[in-house]
């Protein structure tokens, strides 16, 4: 288990805290993985000398600090609060030139036309099925893509759960109404 922050730019964080960076299975850096403990690592380069499953196997908890340039734009806590609750409007997202700039859908215009999200949740599914394991129910109406999009696939394959989703969805209606205000700002 590891936990997920976002960041405009994640260096200034990991340059005001001491860390370890996390390794993957074949021995090489995590790209977004850190222990803000101490771990057995590498001390010319920091990096674990544990991959990050056998580290969680032995109780050490790795943070992911994701870039998500979105942020870039917001401002403070107030304006993201504001982004997040100010309603998008969600016929943008039949529009292929705005689809193309947002984050996690960009290149997925055809599939936002066919399905229309108009919440938080449809978003969320939305996002769930681009990934393989979901694709299948991109031709379904939402009655069934609701009742099969948060099960576990039981062949193992990847796939979004619904808390990661909901997440996602959510950046992504930060960024509509970013783009929304800058364009209204640029006249």
């Amino acid at each position: 288990m590891d936990i997920d922050i976002d960041f405009p730019d994640r260096s200034i964080l990991l340059e005001k805290i001491p860390h370890r960076i996390a390794c993957l299975e074949n021995g090489k850096k995590h790209n977004t993985g850190v222990y803000a403990t101490e771990i057995p690592h590498n001390p010319v380069d920091s990096l674990a000398t544990v991959d990050y499953k056998q580290a969680e196997e032995r109780g050490y908890f790795k943070l992911d600090f994701l870039n998500v340039s979105i942020y870039q734009g917001v401002r403070d806590e107030e304006h993201l609060q504001q982004l997040l609750t100010k309603e998008p409007i969600w016929e943008l997202l039949e529009r292929k030139e705005f689809v193309d700039q947002l984050f996690h859908l960009n290149g997925h215009g055809e599939l936002l036309k066919k399905t229309c999200p108009t919440s938080v949740e449809q978003l969320a599914a939305v996002l769930s099925m681009i990934r393989p394991s979901k694709k299948y129910l991109q031709n379904k109406d939402w009655k069934t893509i609701l009742q099969e999009v948060w099960k576990k696939p039981e062949d193992g394959s990847y796939y979004f759960k619904k808390s990661h989703s909901i997440s996602y969805a959510f950046a992504v209606i930060v960024h509509m109404n970013l783009l929304c205000e800058q364009m209204l700002e640029e006249g």
